[in-house]
């Protein structure tokens, strides 16, 4: 079982991210507080989830969170600011949507940049030890899931439905054979040959 909180008596907001990774899209983050009594056998990192054991936890959150929100930074900010800041304020922008303020958070990875007043811990592989931030990584992984399935349908070529702007063999040759897409960052090693590539 996860731990509830870091701190028991304080309004704990779990965050996490999902996309970072991504050649395309977005990058999508999750603040949720869960109440002191929640408990749930399966919420787990959602690396580590099926597909639809993440969609059925997300009923789950959303249902009973004190709070949850979803923020997103577009591929042509990450462009602009580089991924690792675009994680932070897609987090930044879930935080600022919460109806209940925390005051704490508690953060998956190792680096944050400080959101107003409100404390934060950083925690490595923080999905896969609290309850409130794996439910975060499982908010942002499936509503980024649903962006890139919708964007999917303009570019098929690209096979979004099957590897969500990761960098697959397969999505690699279809920026080789096809170009880039209006969702593409352009900032990222999109291919081993940057020279190849369509702008």
């Amino acid at each position: 079982m996860l731990a509830s909180f870091l701190h028991d008596k304080t309004i704990e907001a779990g965050c996490d991210e999902a996309g970072r990774g991504c050649l395309a899209g977005p990058v999508f983050a999750a603040a949720v507080i869960l109440p002191t009594n929640f408990s749930n056998e399966i919420l787990n990192d959602s690396k580590k989830l099926s597909e639809k054991k993440r969609y059925l936890l997300r009923e789950t959150i959303e249902k009973e969170a004190i709070a949850w929100a979803v923020g997103i930074v577009d591929h042509e900010e990450i462009d602009q600011i580089n991924i690792l800041n675009a994680s932070f304020l897609a987090m930044h922008r879930a935080v600022d949507q919460l109806k209940t303020k925390p005051e704490h958070l508690l953060i998956d990875g190792n680096r944050f940049n400080p959101y107003k007043d409100i404390k934060h811990t950083c925690v490595i592989k923080g999905d896969g030890k609290y309850a409130s931030i794996a439910a975060a990584s499982i908010l942002a992984k499936t509503y980024r899931d649903d962006f890139m399935m919708k964007i999917h349908n303009q570019f098929p070529n690209y096979d979004w439905n099957s590897n969500k702007g990761y960098p697959t063999k397969k999505h690699r040759i279809a920026i080789r054979e096809h170009g880039i897409s209006p969702f593409h960052r352009k900032s990222f090693g999109l291919l081993p040959d940057q020279m190849e590539l369509k702008f």
